[in-house]
């Protein structure tokens, strides 16, 4: 594949992959499974399971989903939980049987729920019974025939099992009552499936392994046909970039605390670290922070995945500065801008680059990331990863001239199949030349490569002059007084919009003119936000990043 205008890779990462190393997710898997038996393979509450126990637990679902729920190749199936062991069980299972997955966010209100279900065709579902309130009300609007529920604690061996489960339902009082008649058991589910006879299912690189719901660049969340192909070619793509920083296969530890089912964590984690016999650390409530610190301070982790606003949080929560971070490789940034002061400060902690990538749920998600051994952050999301091709458009689709924005398109193998019977939209997104056009505004330099400026829906014009929130957050967001801001655009009749910012105060005693004197100094006139509201804290996605939309209806 012809690129111009690159210099080189990284020492050790190919230009190309083999997209037909794998024929299916399941391949790949199983060849794990059977490499690295003996080691574990995830870990949550305390309680860990090895590949040859993920193995053995993943048959007895499929084949339950095959011989028991009656489940076909190629039926969907939802999983509704936060990071739990039950997780890779049942989406390794899933896959085993031919089933197409729909990760849902457990978070849902019952109108989206019900969309979800109800767009995806899904047959099952797997629920954790905190949630089992929401689907209860939906249920009969969608055609889920076969509910199976589980509960936070049970896989995590008597007698922590009965405790957690016991503590969750009766002390937190996190469990709604709900009534979903004919429902079963996860236990249930899993000593029947040992019973059966093993689940068989050709799976070939076209077909469907994920339906990803998104945004997209607009409108109601559509599915994202992620196929097998899809899946395999990320993993392979992430993979050789990550393994060039000598990854040691087989004694890897990740951090996991982005939730499975979003597709940052789901590939990058989930599956890439899979691949490399690593172990998972599943954290289930990463909004607990000094939970959450305290459980890194148990484990040497070589690595970690998250969002700015993660990290952010991390550094600003008592005791992380006192985590052992000898043994840490790498920290990927992504999902969101990673901010300068927040990747310079994670440099002057842990003594590791954090490292911006940047892919969307349409790429499964990886499309670029910079060079693993980098060794400062350098404000850019990187080169296109190894098979892929990245192109700065204009509005007639024709590329720009180096150094000019445009909108960012990429095309490779891992770009979506389209969306779930949506032609219309999946023509608006992934043009006749197999380019998807990401909504994202970028600019390339002459080395390939690329920073992210905006999104163009989010992009503010002032008088004529385009504004990017990206760039009035990361400004802000450098002020010792602020924890986090979020920068949107408002009307005004004199000059169409100005900026306003949305700041939570780490110093209580900052005051709005503090702030206009520190922006007078930092962005020129037009730039300078005219607005300024202070919160208790930013509306952000179950993944932690800002939402504009709801910051312009405060």
């Amino acid at each position: 594949m012809e690129k111009p205008w690159l210099q080189s890779y990284p020492p050790g990462v190919p230009e190309d992959i083999d997209t037909h190393a794998y024929a299916s997710v399941v391949d790949i898997f199983t060849e794990s499974t059977q490499r690295f038996a003996e080691r574990p393979a995830f870990q949550n509450m305390g309680k860990s399971i090895t590949y040859q126990e993920l193995d053995q637990l993943t048959q007895q679902f499929a084949s339950w989903c095959q011989h028991e729920a009656g489940l076909q190749k190629g039926d969907r199936i939802a999983i509704m939980m936060p990071n739990l062991l039950q997780y890779p069980v049942i989406v390794f299972g899933a896959l085993r049987a031919g089933l197409v997955v729909v990760n849902t966010n457990p978070l849902y209100t019952e109108r989206e729920l019900e969309h979800q279900l109800k767009d995806s065709g899904a047959k099952a579902i797997v629920v954790v019974e905190a949630f089992a309130h929401t689907l209860a009300e939906v249920i009969d609007k969608t055609e889920v025939k076969t509910v199976v529920l589980t509960r936070f604690g049970d896989m995590l061996g008597f007698p922590k099992s009965l405790l957690v489960n016991f503590v969750i339902k009766y002390v937190k009082k996190m469990v709604p009552p709900f009534s979903l008649p004919g429902a079963h058991h996860m236990k249930d589910v899993l000593a029947k499936g040992a019973s059966l006879p093993p689940a068989v299912a050709e799976l070939e690189q076209d077909d469907l392994a994920f339906l990803q719901y998104t945004g997209g660049t607009t409108g109601v969340a559509k599915g994202a046909m992620l196929t097998h192909r899809n899946m395999v070619c990320n993993i392979q793509q992430a993979w050789t970039w990550i393994n060039a920083i000598k990854q040691k296969e087989g004694h890897e530890v990740i951090i996991t605390a982005l939730p499975l089912y979003h597709i940052f964590a789901l590939t990058a984690n989930c599956l890439t670290y899979m691949k490399m016999g690593a172990l998972n650390l599943l954290i289930t409530n990463p909004r607990d922070m000094p939970g959450f610190v305290k459980e890194l301070g148990k484990h040497p982790f070589t690595a970690i995945t998250g969002v700015n606003t993660l990290f952010n949080a991390l550094m600003n929560t008592p005791g992380f500065d006192k985590i052992d971070f000898s043994h840490l490789k790498l920290t990927l940034g992504g999902g969101m801008a990673v901010q300068k002061s927040v990747a310079d400060r994670w440099k002057e902690i842990t003594g590791i680059t954090l490292i911006e990538a940047y892919g969307l749920t349409e790429t499964s998600p990886a499309a670029c990331i910079n060079p693993m051994d980098l060794e400062e952050y350098n404000d850019s999301i990187g080169l296109p990863l190894s098979s892929t091709e990245a192109s700065i458009r204009d509005t007639d689709n024709k590329e720009v001239p180096m150094g000019e924005t445009g909108e960012l398109c990429i095309r490779g193998p891992q770009v979506m199949k389209g969306y779930w019977q949506r032609p219309k939209e999946t023509a608006e997104a992934v043009d006749s030349e197999g380019w998807l056009h990401t909504g994202d505004v970028a600019i390339m330099n002459e080395k390939g490569f690329f920073k992210i400026v905006d999104r163009l829906k989010d992009m503010i014009l002032v008088s004529g002059f385009n504004v990017y929130p990206n760039e009035i957050e990361a400004v802000l967001s450098a002020h010792p007084g602020i924890l986090e801001v979020g920068a949107i655009g408002i009307p005004d009749e004199h000059s169409g919009e100005i900026v306003k910012v949305v700041i939570v105060r780490k110093d209580p005693a900052l005051t709005e003119a503090d702030i206009k004197a520190y922006c007078k100094e930092e962005l020129t006139g037009y730039k300078r936000p005219k607005v300024i509201q202070f919160v208790d804290d930013l509306p952000k996605t179950n993944v932690g990043k800002i939402l504009r939309r709801e910051l312009r209806e405060l």
